[in-house]
């Protein structure tokens, strides 16, 4: 595990889309935006019950994650490899809610689907790389 410095943490508490690499079946690579959060210690994704990132990584907890600056993208970055190693429901609606005003600035994420409860996939590094 490779613990986050504090310039990490406020990069990863910024309001940037994150790229999430899962792996399919076959071992090829899936890719999917995601808003992304942090704990302090894990990287944190907030998704939906049923979606495929979500079976991918309960078949295989493998991940990668980038993360750019989109107002400097060659100089504001952050990369990690880790694994999924908790996937949980407690406070991911609120999660989701509080990551919804972090982007876009509405403090209630609009698509709540009580038929695909939200989770927090814990993400724990094993690399990380990042340029500030």
């Amino acid at each position: 595990m490779t613990n986050l410095s504090t310039e990490e943490q406020q990069f990863l508490r910024s309001p940037f889309i994150a790229q999430l690499v899962t792996l399919m079946e076959d071992g090829s690579p899936q890719i999917s935006p995601v808003w992304v959060d942090t704990d302090g210690e894990h990287i944190l994704v907030n998704t939906a019950e049923g979606r495929l990132k979500t079976r991918n990584v309960r078949r295989d907890p493998r991940v990668a994650i980038g993360i750019y600056d989109p107002e400097n993208s060659y100089t504001r970055v952050l990369n990690a490899r880790g694994r999924v190693t908790e996937i949980t429901r407690d406070g991911a609606a609120d999660h989701i809610d509080s990551l919804s005003e972090r982007y876009t600035g509405d403090p209630k994420y609009g698509a709540h689907d009580p038929e695909n409860p939200r989770l927090i996939l814990k993400i724990t590094p094993d690399r990380v790389e990042s340029r500030f």
